[in-house]
């Protein structure tokens, strides 16, 4: 049964953060009374959605300002502030700063400025989403079904008989779906497919099994599996792929780069300060400029690396050649939410008896218990049915159309309807929510079926690459893959290529 707003506890006053791309939209509060009079200090402020806090609105979309030509008409002209440093770092994530480190590594003298345009420096969620439970939802299924993935889970789902029968076969036994082709030819068929098209196509899985699978892939990749390639599918271990005969522990040419490296991430080096809340918005021959939320002050810069955005490098760099923009401008990253909710009483949570919550169909498509007290839950707006890239775009729009206050409702009644049935009030045991919105949050990804290029090339990313001047491009964009490692190893190479 859906909850009022009131019973939900939308009107409580408890601790609220938005941050949207890593900028926080304001320190949000419950409904005050309206009225022109300032609230007193120890008031719980009103909730003031896409506010940035301390500064103007321009403040948080200077990128987007940059691209459609607004930024430097009310900008005003640039300051220079005096500073001379000798590598000058335009992006504070973990390329940005470890371009820093290794440009320090081989001069420790060096004077290194690294700028970013956030608040802070936010780790992504990234990584295997090994679910022990699943919400089949009313989103999915007409009504909310949690079911434990312990003995016999299947015979629990809100599913078909026929659609029980098909999953039992794909996690059990199934068949060799192409006995006429060669290992090399059912991968090739594999990455002509995403996982949905295989389970409705090549399995004639019953349609219930599709739906039940789908968000399977969301949480770690931020698209679902109308969007993730069944040649990662088969690599990663989903359902169906047993009985082709197959070695997964020798991935596939044609796997994506995340899952051909699988193995986990390097460990990031000692961290360097960044200099936040400080987009930058033009790299000249020897300058740099940022916005500082007030007016652009300019740097001196004997060298620079743009590890930010790709998208965003071309309206910083006028000059560049126009297949380099085409290029930068085709590297689409995926949108992605997490919501943290720390709770009075975990104690619901334990009493639920499980750690890690996939959903099938509803707004947040996982949510996992971070003791002592907290709930993490992801979403991926990306419209998978339309692929990663123009899905993409499509969920990123979304998302900026996206009020915190719908966030908030989403984020309380589904934990709600998870956790209501062992005895969570919402309105009550609800202490605290922080809403982190990357509407460009997940570094690109080449992958099949969806870039026919791959992984034969040539690439987008190699024309990208490359020195213009004194001018490197690094950050994840660049290689372009999703692990972090990715990022480290672009860092190196861009300041190699200013070294030589």
């Amino acid at each position: 049964m859906s909850l009022t707003p009131r019973a939900l506890g939308m009107s409580r006053p408890i601790s609220r953060r938005d941050f949207f791309d890593g900028v926080a939209v304001g320190a949000l509060g419950s409904v005050a009374a309206a009225g022109g009079s300032e609230p007193p200090q120890d008031a719980v402020p009103a909730p003031r959605p896409f506010e940035v806090r301390g500064g103007t609105a321009q403040a948080l979309s200077v990128p987007h300002a940059l691209r459609d030509g607004r930024f430097w008409r009310h900008a005003g002209p640039p300051v220079p502030t005096g500073e001379k440093y000798d590598l000058v770092v335009v992006g504070g994530g973990r390329s940005g700063r470890g371009a820093a480190r290794e440009w320090l590594r081989r001069d420790p003298r060096a004077r290194v400025l690294v700028l970013d345009n956030h608040d802070e420096i936010a780790d992504r969620p990234r990584g295997p989403f090994r679910a022990d439970a699943v919400m089949c939802d009313a989103e999915t299924f007409g009504a909310d079904t949690f079911v434990s993935l312990t003995a016999d889970w299947i015979g629990r789902l809100p599913i078909a008989p026929d659609a029980r029968r098909d999953l039992r076969a794909l996690h059990g036994d199934p068949p060799d779906w192409f006995p006429w082709l060669s290992p090399e030819g059912k991968q090739e068929r594999l990455a002509e497919l995403t996982y949905s098209r295989f389970l409705l196509e090549v399995c004639a899985a019953h349609p219930d099994v599709e739906r039940f699978c789908r968000t399977m892939s969301s949480a770690e990749w931020a698209y679902d599996t109308r969007a993730f390639g069944a040649i990662d599918a088969w690599a990663t271990g989903y359902p169906g792929f047993d009985g082709l005969g197959l070695d997964r522990a020798k991935p596939s040419r044609l796997n994506s780069p995340t899952v051909r490296a699988a193995g986990g991430d390097p460990e990031p080096a000692a961290d360097v300060p960044v200099r936040m809340s400080s987009p930058v918005v033009s790299v000249r021959e020897g300058s740099v400029g940022y916005f500082d939320g007030h007016r652009v002050r300019t740097v001196e810069a004997g060298a620079v690396i743009l590890a930010c955005w790709s998208a965003v490098v071309p309206y910083l760099l006028p000059g560049l050649p126009e297949h380099r923009r085409r290029a930068l401008s085709r590297a689409v990253r995926m949108p992605l939410l997490q919501a943290d909710v720390r709770l009075r009483d975990p104690r619901a949570w334990r009493r639920l008896g499980a750690r890690r919550v996939r959903w099938t169909g509803a707004y947040w498509c996982a949510c996992a218990f971070d003791p002592p007290d907290t709930v993490r839950l992801l979403a991926a707006p990306c419209r998978s049915e339309l692929g990663p890239d123009a899905g993409a775009a499509a969920g990123r729009q979304e998302l900026f159309r996206t009020s915190y206050e719908r966030l908030e409702h989403t984020v309380r009644d589904q934990l709600a309807r998870l956790l209501g049935p062992v005895g969570f009030d919402p309105a009550g045991d609800i202490e605290a929510i922080a809403v982190h919105r990357w509407g460009h949050g997940r570094a690109p990804e080449y992958c099949r079926p969806w870039h026919a290029f791959y992984p034969d090339g040539p690439f987008p990313a190699d024309a990208a690459r490359g020195t213009f001047g004194r001018v490197a491009i690094a950050g994840s964009d660049a290689a372009p893959v999703g692990r972090s490692g990715a990022a480290d190893a672009a860092a190196v190479r861009a300041v190699e290529e200013l070294w030589r």
